[in-house]
């Protein structure tokens, strides 16, 4: 065989190239959502924790030995419950030595009262001097002047009496006793004996910057969205509340330090499942996004400069469109510019293609954006 021959023969058995034995590729498939415009509701998510609407903390107001504890810890209690008795035999028998100085005064009232009758009309009948008539009249004022500081030390002691029976101050879910029976209190100390909860509602107090309430407040929509003031709330697992608050009040003032102002909402809670010092998160109605696009998270990318953009199909070809992003919903981005009714957003397969890529939708795979 002859070396042309020979070479020919090896040419026709070598592997053709990795293109040719390849072949012309077909588009690459991906999965879209299909954005349709809506009023978004923009929202602020502002951290914070649950307090208790009314809280009071129970000090004994007279000294003494307790006697007994009068509550269930941790049981809902109404105004003016007895929860502790203090010892009361001391106090008792100061109202009794109180009563025995009142009638001890109206009895002195009632002998200065015929003194100075007998005065006055010795005096009248120019039998007594003006000097006698006078010191009757001085020592009658000074016998009611006594009977009256007998009666209000009366009241005095039977007022302290009474606050050896320690009452709850105000209606709530109380908690648990710090002094047993048996433990000397002492008046106005510094410890509490328990607190008090009113838990329906509770408040939940957050902060949001002045310059962020200032832009909501400048446009109509935004004022009226404030002035309605329904909120959401997120739990510390990540759950919604069931139940809607409203903003009860804000901080008439600005931090200066960190120039943001306090917002208080309050919310509904009758079966007590917020309590004081949870973590939440209260989402905020700030303004409404009117025609905006909610897009999954995931569909929105980021250029090093910090825009957004999405990739879209076009006319079967990949295409990048910047977009502005408001703010986030959920596991949504809202998008307030840069989309149009019906676009066809890329969820998944845009790591194998680049901007006029061909593509193809797979089929059923094309989900309403609000869907998502």
């Amino acid at each position: 065989m002859s070396l042309s021959k020979t070479l020919g023969l090896i040419a026709l058995l070598l592997p053709l190239p990795a293109v040719a034995q390849q072949g012309p590729q077909g588009p690459s498939p991906v999965t879209v959502v299909v954005a349709h415009a809506k009023d978004v509701p923009l929202t602020a998510r502002l951290p914070g924790r649950i307090k208790a609407s009314i809280e009071a903390e129970v000090r004994p107001q007279v000294s003494g030995i307790l006697r007994g504890r009068l509550f269930e810890e941790g049981a809902p209690v109404t105004q003016d419950q007895p929860l502790y008795k203090i010892e009361d035999e001391t106090y008792q028998a100061a109202v009794a030595a109180s009563k025995a100085a009142v009638a001890q005064a109206k009895a002195n009232r009632d002998l200065a009262v015929l003194e100075e009758k007998r005065a006055l009309n010795l005096f009248a009948s120019n039998a007594g001097s003006a000097q006698n008539r006078d010191s009757a009249v001085a020592t009658r004022a000074a016998a009611d002047a006594a009977v009256q500081a007998a009666e209000a030390q009366l009241k005095s002691a039977t007022i302290e009496l009474d606050r050896t029976t320690i009452r709850a101050p105000i209606a709530g879910v109380i908690g648990l006793t710090q002094a047993t029976t048996g433990a000397l209190v002492a008046a106005q100390q510094t410890t509490a004996l328990t607190t008090i909860r009113a838990l329906d509602p509770v408040y939940v107090d957050v902060t949001q910057s002045a310059t962020d309430i200032l832009r909501l407040t400048s446009t109509p929509e935004g004022r009226a969205m404030r002035a309605v003031g329904e909120a959401g709330l997120i739990l510390a697992d990540g759950s919604a509340y069931p139940m809607k608050g409203r903003l009860q009040a804000a901080e008439p003032r600005v931090e200066p330090t960190t120039g943001m102002v306090t917002l208080r909402m309050s919310f509904p809670n009758p079966d007590h499942i917020l309590l004081p010092g949870m973590y939440v998160e209260v989402d905020l109605p700030q303004a409404l996004a009117k025609g905006a696009f909610a897009l999954p998270q995931n569909v929105v990318m980021r250029e090093p400069s910090g825009g957004a953009y999405v990739w879209v199909v076009e006319a079967g070809k990949v295409a990048q469109k910047p977009v502005t992003v408001a703010t986030s919903s959920g596991t949504d981005w809202i998008v307030t510019s840069g989309l149009k009714e019906g676009d066809q957003v890329i969820t998944s397969g845009f790591q194998k293609t680049g901007p006029g890529a061909p593509v193809a939708v797979v089929p059923g795979a094309v989900v309403p954006a609000e869907a998502q």
